[in-house]
């Protein structure tokens, strides 16, 4: 039984911690902050309740594994899972309104054939087919095993497959996902509905690689899952699991450093003076606060990954019932896309861009003090805090001026039914979770020759591992939780683990 110390208490941090515990070994989890989760938070007042970190949650699998495999209780047994249908609802600035089905195919089809066009749903389909390839291709090295130097390289190749010209050649496959909906889909919303799976993970879809096309694809076909009260109590559940494996958890207990012994990690020091001894240290914590912790240690194989973007959210308390067949999500999308994209990732920020914004409206009734009022939240990817400054005078309050008048296109009474709203910007999420700029780290990508990997859970000092986010295989609730199941695996079976059997 080994004594082990995991810094952060995050999604991935106990997903690896409660792993851990179950295989024998002693656990003590040294968390900054007050509370578990990471980015995982919730905004509760007057009796409405928000998630200000992700709403919905891809791939429930990873997190059904977890619970199977720590305790004798499911998922299901510790929180209600409700599948989300219309999977989302998109509004674009030509009117049109579209509704797509959960997890249904055939119903995607119909329902962008009837809306955008004859075709239009073919080739959507024929796009998610393609996407397909990439996941068999990438599931295993990008998301099941420990990021190695053999498959770091060949992760740099691009996967998604080259679409054939009339005759017997085939084109090169496009190098950006933008390339990919412009040559592959045409139309404009079409491009606007592929290019907001990117923007909805912090990813510029002109340089994220074509393999980004995975990313709807595993919405599409897995669907898009709601978690009852909230998408805090999966960390809630998952905290509670770890406590009934006996692990350890110190809040305010910031980690300065680490304890190196033999060239080993051999525990940490705290920021009060106290020194915790282990014989491994788990790391689930962003670049910058691995780098003062451990200063020239990184994950190895890694990459340099692309610096994230941030979440603005809005979160809004409305008088008045939610009506009858409202969609959970809606998308609006942004009428100058283009300007959007150089105000979030251009080198030098703005904020007075028409953004896309995310309309989450559940049908829970926990989120609200009665049937008669609704609680909504409003998302938009943004720059990070550093590229604009959203703690300056009027910022933060100009732009969610513009995220609420864009979120009328799905909330038409929005302005009569509000009572009151409450913003959170990148510099109160840098604030929260020591993310630098308040980034949120987007899923691994095959292509781009790695760009958008990132850094290996084994580094290059013995006994120190990675998890979390801001480690293979990347950001996201789903890859959260499988960054943790990979660290333990290491530990627990040792060098030689090639990945989930």
């Amino acid at each position: 039984m080994a004594r082990i110390a995991v810094i952060g208490a995050g999604m991935g941090a106990m997903a690896a911690a409660a792993r851990l515990a179950v295989a024998g070994h002693r656990v003590a989890v040294y968390e900054q902050g007050r509370t578990h989760g990471g980015g995982v938070g919730r905004l509760a007042r007057e009796g409405f309740v928000f998630d200000t970190g992700p709403g919905l949650l891809h791939l429930p699998a990873v997190y059904r594994d977890l619970f199977v495999k720590t305790g004798k209780e499911s998922l299901e047994q510790c929180l209600e899972l409700v599948q989300v249908d219309p999977a989302s609802r998109h509004v674009f600035p030509d009117g049109t309104d579209v509704s797509l089905p959960n997890a249904s195919r055939a119903g995607v089809v119909a329902a962008l054939d009837a809306a955008v066009g004859p075709g239009a749903g073919e080739r959507w389909s024929d796009l998610v087919n393609r996407a397909r390839e990439v996941w068999d291709a990438t599931r295993r090295p990008l998301l099941e095993e420990p990021l190695r130097a053999e498959t770091a390289g060949a992760l740099g190749g691009d996967p998604y497959p080259a679409v054939r010209r009339r005759g017997l050649f085939r084109r090169a496959a496009p190098a950006t996902l933008a390339a990919v909906a412009e040559r592959e889909l045409k139309d404009p919303r079409l491009v606007a509905l592929l290019e907001s799976h990117a923007l909805a993970y912090g990813l510029d879809p002109r340089r994220a690689p074509a393999s980004a096309t995975v990313l709807p694809y595993m919405e599409q076909t897995f669907g898009s899952w709601y978690v009852r009260g909230g998408l805090r109590g999966l960390a809630d559940a998952l905290y509670e699991r770890c406590l009934a494996r006996r692990v350890e958890f110190f809040f305010g207990a910031e980690v300065v450093g680490l304890v190196e012994k033999d060239g080993r990690a051999a525990g940490v020091r705290l920021a009060d003076g106290g020194v915790a001894e282990a014989d491994m240290v788990v790391a689930a914590v962003a670049p910058g606060r691995l780098a003062a912790i451990a200063p020239g240690v990184e994950g190895r194989p890694s990459a340099a990954p692309v610096a994230p973007a941030g979440r603005f959210g809005v979160f809004l308390a409305l008088s008045g019932a939610r009506p009858e067949g409202t969609a959970h999500r809606t998308v609006v999308h942004a009428a100058g896309r283009g300007a959007e994209l150089d105000a979030v990732f251009g080198e030098r920020g703005g904020s007075g861009h028409g953004p896309t914004v995310t309309v989450l409206r559940p049908d829970d009734p926990t989120t609200r003090p009665g049937d008669d009022h609704e609680a909504v939240t409003l998302t938009a990817t943004v720059a990070p805090h550093g590229r604009v400054d959203w703690s300056a005078p009027g910022v933060s309050a100009g732009f969610a001026e513009r995220v609420i008048r864009a979120a009328e296109a799905a909330v038409p009474d929005l302005r009569k039914r509000l009572m009151w709203h409450e913003v959170r910007t990148p510099a109160d999420t840098r604030a929260a979770t020591g993310a630098e700029g308040g980034g949120v780290p987007a899923p691994a990508l095959a292509g781009a020759e790695g760009a958008f990997l990132h850094p290996g859970n084994v580094t290059g000092l013995p006994g120190l591992y990675l998890a979390g986010g801001f480690a293979h295989p990347g950001g996201g609730l789903a890859h959260a939780g499988m960054s943790g199941a990979l660290v333990a695996g290491l530990i627990v079976d040792g060098a030689d683990w090639r990945g989930s059997q």
